[in-house]
């Protein structure tokens, strides 16, 4: 039973919206989060069915202080909660969810999911960015 307030706690950003199926290996470049005024950022990945039969789907995760991220560099495993090996995916994991947290001090970061062999389908992929233990509360209901 759900007893505890999660609700003033949390802050959603979108961070890859949904869009028509993609049909290539272009990178899925997320929007640039600004954790300002958050102690924890998780990343959270929503897979649709995926029709190519090959394809595979490498995430990486960029950080910096430019808003910008004009000084972007990538983010090594020690800065994650998990691991870019297990946010990664495949043709088979049709609707799936992946988690990545970032626990890095920078302030700007953003993800980005490359395909690679989607030569044949359609591919589904769409993300949130959760900021969490917000210095002040409630967290706003709107992004």
């Amino acid at each position: 039973m759900a007893s505890k307030d999660l609700h003033n706690r949390l802050h959603f950003v979108p961070l890859i919206v949904p869009v028509a199926a993609r049909t290539d290996n272009t990178p899925i470049v997320s929007a640039i989060i600004d954790t300002q005024g958050y102690e924890s950022i998780e990343f959270a990945l929503v897979t649709g069915t995926n029709t190519d039969t090959n394809a595979t789907f490498a995430v990486t995760v960029d950080e910096g202080d430019n808003s910008a991220l004009s000084d972007a560099v990538a983010v090594t495993n020690s800065k994650l909660i998990g691991t870019l090996a297990e946010g990664s995916f495949t043709f088979a994991d049709d609707n799936e969810c992946r988690k990545l947290g970032y626990i890095g001090n920078k302030r700007y970061v953003r993800l980005t999911v490359t395909p690679s062999g989607n030569d044949s389908g359609n591919i589904f992929i769409s993300g949130v960015a959760v900021l969490g233990n917000s210095r002040t509360k409630p967290t706003p209901t709107l992004s």
